[in-house]
C-alpha cells in the first residue's frame, strides 16, 4: 500500500516540525510537506496533491476557513482542523467544520510541543482514519479501555407507561455537524423535545450550539444540569460529559455529569440511548447518524427492546456509514432513512 500523503499547515514553526515528526514516525504516512500559511500551502499542492491536510485556522496572508472553502470548492479533500483549546478557537472552528472540515485535534495554546508528543497516537489516527474516508470520513481519537454504558446507569426497564409528550434522542459522531444543522435548520418550533450527543471535545459544544441557536426556528443550547427537556428546544451534551435523561415527576430532564470514557467518548451516545431505554421506553424515538465506531449501537438496541422507534441514517447520506451500521448489525432499528427525511421523521414522532 502507498503511504498517506499528508500537508501540514500551521503558522507556527513549532507545530510543523513536531506534526512532521509525529506523523514521520508511522511507516503508513508520509509528510510531503509544511506550509506556514495557505498561500506556500497552494504552492506545494500544485506540485503534489495530499491526500489528507492538516490546517490551523488563524494564519497569516489566508485564514484557514477561507482556505478550507477554496479546497472543498476546486479538490475536496479531508480535512483535520488543528485548533486551540479556546473559546474564540472554539467558534472559528464550528465555521471551519460547518465548511467542510471532518475533525478537531484541539492543542493547547501553552506547551504545544509536548502537548502534540503525548497526543502522537491521536494524531496518527485521525490521519489513517481520514484517509481510509470518502473526503471527510474521519475518526475520532479512540483511547483507553472500552467500557459500556453500565459504568454510568445500570441496565434495565423502568419507562413510564405511553404519555403523550414524547423525546426524541439523537446520536452522531463524524459528519454529524453538518448533518445536524441540516436537520435541525428544516424543523419548526413545534417540534417534540430533542436531546444530542455529538462526539465533540470540551469548548466546541457551547459554540456549535449557539451557532445553531442562531439558524434555527427551535431553541438550541449547549444542556446544563437539570436542564428540562421540552418541545421546541434540542439539549447538545456538554464536551467532556455524559448527559443522561431522567424523569422528575411530570417532566424529563437531563443530568450532566463527569465519568469514564464509555465507548471510548464522552458524552457517550450509549449512555445517552440507555437512559431514554430506561426512562422514556415507548415514548422515545431514536435516531442514530453518521460516525466512526460503533458507540450508540448497544444503546439502540436497548431503545428498541424497550419499545421505542429507533431510525438509523442511511449509507448513501452517512459520511461514515459506522455506527448506522453496527445498530443495524445488532438488529436494534425499525428504519433507514437518508438525511433528508429525517425532519419529517422527528416532526411524526412528536405526534405520537
Amino acid at each position: 500500500m502507498k503511504p498517506i500523503r499528508v500537508l501540514v499547515v500551521d503558522d507556527s514553526a513549532v507545530v510543523r516540525q513536531v506534526m512532521l515528526d509525529v506523523l514521520g514516525r508511522s511507516p503508513e504516512i508520509k509528510v510531503i510537506g509544511t506550509a506556514s500559511d495557505p498561500i506556500f500551502a497552494m504552492q506545494k499542492m500544485n506540485q503534489e496533491w495530499p491526500d489528507v491536510i492538516t490546517l490551523d485556522v488563524e494564519m497569516p496572508r489566508m485564514d484557514g476557513i477561507t482556505f478550507l472553502k477554496k479546497i472543498m470548492a476546486e479538490h475536496p479533500t479531508p480535512v483535520v482542523i488543528c485548533s486551540s483549546l479556546t473559546e474564540k478557537g472554539a467558534e472559528t472552528t464550528m465555521q471551519a467544520l460547518s465548511a467542510g472540515a471532518v475533525s478537531i485535534i484541539t492543542k493547547p495554546k501553552m506547551g504545544v510541543k509536548q502537548f502534540l508528543t503525548d497526543a502522537s497516537n491521536d494524531l496518527v489516527s485521525a490521519v489513517k482514519a481520514a484517509a481510509q474516508a470518502n473526503l471527510r470520513r474521519v475518526a475520532m481519537p479512540l483511547v483507553a479501555a472500552k467500557l459500556s454504558a453500565d459504568v454510568m446507569l445500570p441496565g434495565g426497564i423502568s419507562a413510564m407507561a405511553q404519555t403523550t409528550e414524547r423525546i426524541v434522542a439523537i446520536g452522531t459522531s463524524t459528519g454529524g455537524t453538518q448533518a445536524l444543522e441540516a436537520i435541525l435548520t428544516r424543523l419548526p418550533r413545534v417540534c417534540p423535545g430533542i436531546v444530542i450527543v455529538q462526539h465533540m471535545p470540551e469548548k466546541f459544544t457551547a459554540a456549535f450550539a449557539e451557532r445553531l441557536d442562531g439558524l434555527c426556528d427551535l431553541e438550541v443550547r449547549e444542556a446544563k444540569n437539570g436542564d428540562r427537556v421540552i418541545p421546541g428546544r434540542a439539549l447538545i451534551a456538554p464536551g467532556g460529559r455524559h448527559m443522561l435523561l431522567k424523569r422528575s415527576g411530570a417532566q424529563y430532564i437531563v443530568e450532566v455529569v463527569d465519568g469514564p470514557l464509555v465507548s471510548r467518548h464522552k458524552p457517550s451516545v450509549d449512555v445517552l440511548f440507555r437512559s431514554v431505554a430506561k426512562y422514556a421506553g415507548k415514548n422515545a424515538t431514536g435516531i442514530i447518524m453518521t460516525g466512526m465506531g460503533d458507540d450508540g449501537a448497544h444503546g439502540m438496541k436497548e431503545m428498541f427492546d424497550a419499545g421505542a422507534h429507533t431510525i438509523a441514517q442511511d449509507e448513501a447520506t452517512c459520511v461514515v456509514f459506522g455506527m448506522p451500521k453496527e445498530a443495524i448489525k445488532l438488529q436494534g432499528v425499525r428504519e433507514v432513512l437518508p438525511l433528508e427525511n429525517l425532519p419529517r421523521a422527528i416532526l411524526i414522532a412528536g405526534r405520537g
